[in-house]
């Protein structure tokens, strides 16, 4: 039977934290946990992996300094330690799922997704049948 999370890769049990706002930008906009670690040129399921990999304690402090270092969000200049506090509470913990299961275990053990995998070939195969129906144009 096929993976139900087949369209969906990701750890359904990050939705919560992910989507939790951390506060406005300067435009006014909600700015969510999952935009700021994508703006800190971090991959934010691969991020919140390792953060449940740490447990609270280790998350909490994790997540402080991360949002130290996030500028576009006024407020968390002098309030980051509170906001990962309260973030923190946000991550799965307990029972998970077999792909949060999966994502922390690719975290801590250092070996890539078999989905980033499937990608990279199917975005070669586009390449080259690009390439095959672009060579016959030209004449």
């Amino acid at each position: 039977m096929a993976d139900p999370n087949i369209l969906n890769p990701h750890p359904p049990e990050f939705d919560r934290f992910l989507h939790a706002s951390v506060g406005e930008d300067r435009n006014g906009y909600a700015v969510t946990v999952l935009s700021t670690l994508a703006r800190l040129g971090l991959d934010p399921w691969i991020e919140t992996a390792e953060l449940v990999t740490l447990g609270r304690d280790g998350a909490q402090v994790r997540l402080g300094a991360l949002l130290a270092r996030f500028h576009d969000v006024p407020a968390l200049v002098k309030d980051h330690g509170t906001v990962a506090q309260s973030l923190s509470q946000l991550l799965p913990e307990g029972q998970t799922s077999g792909s949060l299961k999966r994502a922390a275990s690719t975290v801590t053990h250092g070996r890539p997704g078999t989905s980033g995998a499937i990608w990279a070939v199917l975005a070669i195969i586009f390449v080259l049948f690009q390439m095959l129906m672009g060579g016959g144009s030209g004449e």
